[in-house]
């Protein structure tokens, strides 16, 4: 986005970004038939690796912690040993806490149906890793299905919707001293804008920390950066909730349960082992992991080149590919970008096909991606976003700031009223494609 100051007005040089006519039927016969193959089998052994590695990661922090005295270890100061089995169980929580998001990532598969061929199975499964890892299964399962159904829809779409500029209490938009799309921005609005959205570096700092610590817990207990037009007090627990259908009732309570054993679970072990102990071995890597699945899906349906939509141009399609791949932690490096995939099976890196189609399981994700993309870039569209990691949470979240009250093809402006991209539409109509969803 070139910026070009003059007169008292800035103008920037824009991205057009297109507009897809394409149809899911063209997009899925794109990918092999074996792709959409699912084995409870292969699938299940995608959980003890995870659980192996887990078991490996503490039997590594805990051999390190042991040898962290006078007798193994000359230290010039005595402050130094509890230093530095801080740091060991630090690290242990952070890979920890990121193989756990591997557990996270099958049980979503179930959610999906993706796991196995049987739906009983599925629920199952999902349910029990769901729960250990503090998460309402059917809950989430039946909002995030909304979600891949109306993904960038502006009133339907059930996470990381913008926020407009009537929602945030800004000035009412002035066409004769601001475009619509965001390419020319008057000085005297920019300031106002400026006064009301600007971050400080710090600021920007600890606004996307404390997104990525709570966003998780907020989202699910009080509907935090979820769908506006629902009432204050919506919630994953009450069975009654607008987000919830009433032949669905049942399905909540049982995933009320899995969290009330879940925090019983909890309780116990602190009751048995203290505090310290549960929080070092349970609690960090449990905090990481909502850090880790905040950070993935923020960035998969957050950047200033992704459109959002209102009704007249939303498509299923439209949606699906509102959406972009990134390779998690490919900013520290190639090898660190491997452990990334590795650890979280591709969710990061192959979520564009996941929106595309959620049935595929993880492991056949990968081909079924590369085919995908071939088929993406003979339309012009290359959904690649930049490496996931923190700095590009910062770069984000200073970045997308707010979105017009009006247009149905709409982007992210940041917080002098400029956007990045603007539309670019194809000729002749789009079509009005979609999928056969299951009922939930």
């Amino acid at each position: 986005m070139g910026t070009q100051p003059a007169s008292g007005v800035t103008t920037v040089k824009q991205n057009e970004v297109i507009i897809p006519d394409l149809t899911i039927k063209d997009l899925l016969s794109s990918i092999p038939s074996h792709c959409f193959k699912r084995s409870a089998l292969r699938s299940s052994t995608y959980i003890v690796w995870d659980c192996f590695m887990l078991g490996v990661i503490y039997k590594v922090a805990n051999y390190l912690d042991a040898l962290i005295t006078p007798e193994y270890l000359s230290l010039p100061n005595a402050s130094l040993y509890p230093a530095l089995r801080f740091s060991v169980w630090a690290l242990y929580g952070f890979w920890a806490g990121l193989f756990s998001t591997g557990l996270w990532v099958v049980a979503h598969e179930c959610g999906h149906q993706a796991f196995s061929e049987s739906k009983f199975i599925n629920n199952s499964v999902g349910w029990v890793l769901h729960s250990a890892l503090g998460v309402p299964y059917h809950s989430w399962r039946i909002s995030h299905a909304k979600h891949h159904a109306s993904t960038g829809h502006m009133t339907q779409d059930q996470v990381f919707v913008p926020k407009t500029r009537s929602q945030l209490g800004l000035p009412t938009f002035d066409p004769t001293k601001e475009d619509i799309t965001g390419s020319s921005v008057s000085d005297e609005v920019k300031r106002e804008l400026w006064g009301a959205l600007g971050d400080s570096p710090l600021g920007a700092l600890l606004g996307s920390a404390s997104y990525l610590l709570g966003g998780w817990p907020a989202y699910l207990i009080r509907n935090a950066s979820g769908q506006k037009r629902y009432p204050a007090g919506t919630n994953h627990f009450n069975p009654k909730a607008v987000i919830f259908a009433p032949h669905q009732y049942d399905a909540i309570v049982l995933s009320d349960i899995g969290i009330l054993l879940w925090l019983g679970a909890v309780a116990a072990a602190i009751n048995t082992y203290g505090f310290m102990t549960v929080f070092r071995l349970y609690l960090v890597p449990y905090l990481w992991t909502n850090h880790w699945l905040v950070l993935i899906t923020f960035l998969q349906h957050t950047d200033p080149l992704l459109p959002h939509y209102r009704a007249p141009e939303f498509n299923f399609v439209r949606g699906a590919l509102a959406t972009l791949d990134r390779s998690l932690l490919g900013d520290c490096g190639s090898i660190m970008a491997w452990i990334g995939a590795h650890a979280t099976h591709g969710i990061s890196e192959t979520h564009v096909l996941h929106h595309v189609c959620s049935k595929i399981p993880h492991y056949n994700a990968w081909e079924a991606s590369a085919a995908l993309r071939k088929r993406l870039e003979q339309a012009g569209l290359v959904l690649q976003g930049a490496p996931g990691g923190w700095r590009e949470v910062y770069r984000v979240f200073k970045e997308c700031k707010f979105v017009e009250d009006d247009g149905n093809v709409i982007f992210y402006k940041n917080a002098y009223g400029l956007a990045a991209s603007r539309p670019k539409f194809n000729d002749g109509n789009a079509s009005d494609s979609g999928v056969e969803i299951d009922k939930l």
